[in-house]
């Protein structure tokens, strides 16, 4: 089955280590680490929860209230402890469009200082696109602008019941947008990161939303990358694609970055006196034409249709002055 039609569940943490109290130990040795994955509709993005045995930490809301609610199902499957916060790892609205759902469901919602202040634009930028370009939402159903209840600058510790800790950090370079938090689970050496990461898929090239414009910043991207190695012995958990230890993780998705810009330049330069065209209407054409190189380039790369979608963030930095 193809991975962009597949909800997926996977233990990906297993007993974690208990400290303290004889309680404490019991909580702790059922906490656990799962994935739960969209359909295309919704990306194929990867949402995290972290059930430490007394609470639910879920890490991505979803790209819509509906898939967010699937998301809550499928978390009260599993379990029925409380579900006390949901971090936004990045302002993108597959991360955290669907959070109001957790809030009535009782979660406080956690981002950075920098990731909060960023919704707004990226909210309005991208529901003028949806309502008014792609026309899948009108103004009435496209989801609510996200609210944030908790935010922090730097690193953050959330309050946890039981021993358990999640420790949240900013990173000095803003990634994939224009901002990246990523969450640490220290007694399982896992590292959640959002789409920094996308192991064995393509990656969503738009870039971030400064001042109304998307802007493609390759060179921040790869520096947040290296960042990672603060946890040389973790295992990085992306947005989509697979798991990988952190340095495989960071090793690959350079290249991958490299790779595109590398193609994106080449096929610009075919274009020769043409190029102007990746700047204007015929620029869907070409986006569909750099979609087909991207999976002949990277051929163990699933989910080839994000190129189509994101790669005209980079086009536009590399042809059109963006």
């Amino acid at each position: 089955m193809r991975f962009s039609k597949m909800k997926s569940v996977v233990l990906l943490v297993g007993a974690l280590l208990g400290v303290g109290c004889a309680g404490t130990q019991a909580r702790l040795a059922d906490a656990r680490l799962e994935r739960y994955t969209s359909d295309a509709s919704g990306f194929d993005t990867h949402s995290f929860f972290f059930d430490t045995g007394a609470e639910v930490i879920v890490f991505d809301a979803q790209f819509t209230e509906a898939e967010a609610n699937k998301l809550l199902e499928f978390i009260r499957a599993r379990t029925d402890r409380p579900i006390r916060y949901v971090v936004i790892t990045h302002p993108n609205p597959d991360k955290f469009n669907g959070a109001a759902v957790f809030q009535r469901a009782g979660a406080r919602v956690v981002a950075s200082e920098a990731t909060a202040a960023a919704i707004p634009a990226v909210h309005a930028y991208k529901k003028f696109y949806w309502v008014n370009v792609a026309k899948a939402f009108t103004e009435d159903t496209y989801p609510a602008q996200a609210t944030v209840d908790v935010t922090f600058s730097g690193t953050y510790s959330l309050p946890l019941e039981g021993g358990a800790k999640v420790e949240l950090t900013e990173l000095k370079h803003s990634g994939v947008t224009v901002t990246q938090t990523v969450a640490y689970v220290p007694s399982s050496e896992a590292l959640i990161v959002g789409d920094l990461v996308h192991h064995g898929a393509h990656a969503w090239l738009e870039g971030g939303v400064r001042e109304g414009k998307v802007i493609q910043d390759v060179a921040s991207w790869k520096a947040a990358l290296e960042e990672l190695s603060a946890w040389p012995r973790a295992t990085v958990h992306g947005g989509r694609g697979d798991s990988a230890p952190v340095a495989e993780a960071i090793a690959a998705q350079r290249r991958y970055l490299d790779g595109m810009v590398a193609l994106v330049e080449a096929y610009a330069a075919e274009l020769g006196e043409r190029q102007r065209e990746l700047c204007g209407e015929q620029a869907p054409a070409h986006y569909s034409q750099l979609e087909k190189r991207a999976a002949a380039a990277f051929p163990d790369h699933v989910l080839p249709y994000l190129v189509g979608y994101g790669v005209y963030g980079l086009v536009n930095r590399v042809a059109c002055g963006g």
